[in-house]
Order: structure tokens, then C-alpha cells, then sequence
């Protein structure tokens, strides 16, 4: 009678433990990101809490992007989704779509707290909101920001831990910001004009109270005409640009021709959107823009003396 008894006890009690076992399996949240920076900044918040999945592969343009079966599929797995929503990932919502997935989510807008601003420089007139916000430490502190609290809302068991990698994560950002501002600190009187081949610098230059002159890439993967070229060559003669920032990947042959009929100097900038997803993406990527522009700036600065007879 008592083995009777006994085993449903102990089969009731299996369950129990089965079914908790599932729960807490699948009480671990999937975060989907679309871009490179939102992988960074996503897994540097969550640590080992969460998986964080790229929505898209690496080594595609986000710019025309079409979405593929795969990337459907993936979007079925997801429970969270991290986008940039204003012009950089519209493939996401694409994606989302085609999986029915966009009311079964948790869409986090990184950008809703960030303070928008249009494409400097544009030969064009075009005013246009700027959606590479994350080619910033100002702008991407925001962002990561508005990603934790949204994390910790659709995650509540783990906000704490959220709460805690957000604050280590952006003060070590902001210890990279100030090590940079405080290499350019002394620069008075510096009259800096720059041109840059992609329009997504301006929340970079920001920060440091710099605006781009003039954009020589007409569009978002537009390369310029002979026509389109030859007139940016004058405006940016015109408009005295001590340096051409241009995009790593951007076709040499127009930066050749460019440098060729002006003498200016080029730097290179990263538009953080290439290559591996990994967590210290970002804050390399960042480091390099940051040094490259101070580098710039020194230069300017520089010259700038020894034209006005200071630097002797």
C-alpha cells in the first residue's frame, strides 16, 4: 500500500521538477541586434544572463540590405529586439514581418532618447535626420542607457545585474571620451574645417564642437559622378577643409583623385558596421575614430601655428 502511494508521489514530484527545469531553461531571454555597436553594447549590459544574437551576418552593408530565409527564421528565436529605428536597419522590420513576429516581440528603440541631428554638409541642401548615432561615445552612452532599461523591463529577474554592467560599461566609455577631449584640450583658437566622404561623423564631431563642411558621398552607397566629384573638388577648395575623413571601405580611386587636386590630408574613419559582431567591437572601432580625429586636429592645429608665425 505504501509503494501504491509512493509512486505517484514520486511521479508528481518528477513532473514538478521537470516542468521547473523547462521554466528556468526557457526563462533565458534571446536578444536580437541589427548592427555591430547594439551587439557590443546588449552583451556588455547582459554578460552571461541573456544570448545575444545578430539579426543579419556579418560582412553585409546594412545600407541595401535584403533580408534572407535565414534571417526569417532566426527572427523566430528571438524574444527581444535591439534597433537603431531611424534609418539604419529598416531590413529589421522587414524581417520581422515576413516572420509575423513584430507584435510578438520586445522592441527596444535605442534611439529614443538620443537628440537627432541632420546630415551636415550636404552639397545637395537635403536636410535628412542622421541615424549614425552610435559613431559616438556621447550619443552611444544614451543608447546603452535606453537598451539596459528596456532590457531590465522585459527581464526583471536579471535587472539588477543589467543595472550594475551598464554602469561599469559606460564609465569605462566615458574614461576613453575624457582621455581624448583632454588631447585637444588646449587648442584655442583652432579654426578646424573638415569634409568626409560619408555623411556619418556628425554626432562624432559633435563632441567635440565640430561640424563637417561638406559630404562628398552623395547617398548612403552612392559613389559620386565625374560630374558630382569635380564639383565637390571645388566646393571643398572653396571652403579652405584642413582633412577629408573617408570611410575604410570607400573606392580609393575617388580619395586618390580627391587628395590629388586638393593636397589635403586624409584620415580614415570607421563607420562601425563592419566585420565581426564581438563585445569590444565598439570601444575598439570608437578608439580608432577617436584617435584618427585628434590626430587631425593636432595636425590643424599645428599648421595652423606655424602659418601665423606662433609654432616657431
Amino acid at each position: 500500500m505504501k509503494r501504491l502511494i509512493f509512486l505517484p508521489l514520486f511521479t508528481a514530484l518528477l513532473v514538478s521538477l521537470t516542468a521547473a527545469a523547462h521554466g528556468a531553461a526557457t526563462s533565458r531571454k534571446t536578444i536580437g541586434v541589427t548592427l555591430q555597436p547594439y551587439y557590443s553594447f546588449a552583451t556588455n549590459i547582459v554578460g552571461n544572463a541573456a544570448d545575444v544574437v545578430p539579426l543579419i551576418d556579418a560582412g553585409f552593408n546594412p545600407h541595401n540590405y535584403r533580408p534572407q530565409p535565414d534571417d526569417i527564421k532566426r527572427s523566430m528565436d528571438i524574444d527581444i529586439m535591439v534597433v537603431n529605428g531611424i534609418g539604419h536597419d529598416e531590413f529589421a522590420f522587414e524581417i520581422m514581418a515576413a516572420a509575423n513576429m513584430l507584435d510578438k516581440l520586445t522592441i527596444i528603440y535605442a534611439n529614443k532618447d538620443v537628440s537627432l541631428i541632420p546630415v551636415s554638409g550636404t552639397l545637395d541642401g537635403e536636410k535628412r535626420v542622421n541615424p549614425h548615432t552610435f559613431v559616438s561615445i556621447t550619443a552611444a552612452i544614451h543608447q546603452i542607457y535606453t537598451i539596459s532599461r528596456g532590457l531590465q523591463n522585459a527581464d526583471p529577474a536579471n535587472a539588477a545585474l543589467y543595472r550594475k554592467n551598464t554602469r561599469t560599461y559606460v564609465r569605462k566609455l566615458r574614461k576613453m571620451k575624457a582621455e581624448y577631449m583632454n588631447r585637444v584640450a588646449d587648442l584655442a583658437g583652432l579654426d578646424f574645417r573638415c569634409a568626409t566622404i560619408h555623411g556619418g561623423y556628425d554626432y562624432l564631431l559633435q563632441e567635440f564642437g565640430l561640424q563637417v563642411t561638406a559630404v562628398i558621398e552623395p547617398g548612403h552607397g552612392l559613389k559620386p559622378t565625374a560630374v558630382q566629384l569635380a564639383k565637390t573638388i571645388d566646393a571643398i577648395k572653396k571652403l579652405h577643409v584642413n582633412v577629408i575623413f573617408t570611410e575604410m571601405d570607400f573606392p580609393e580611386k575617388y580619395v586618390d583623385t580627391i587628395h590629388e587636386e586638393t593636397g589635403i590630408r586624409v584620415r580614415h574613419l570607421s563607420h562601425l558596421t563592419r566585420g565581426e559582431y564581438t563585445p569590444e567591437s565598439f570601444e575598439q572601432g570608437i578608439r580608432e575614430n577617436l584617435e584618427a580625429l585628434t590626430n587631425a586636429l593636432l595636425e590643424a592645429f599645428a599648421s595652423q601655428q606655424m602659418s601665423t608665425g606662433k609654432g616657431k
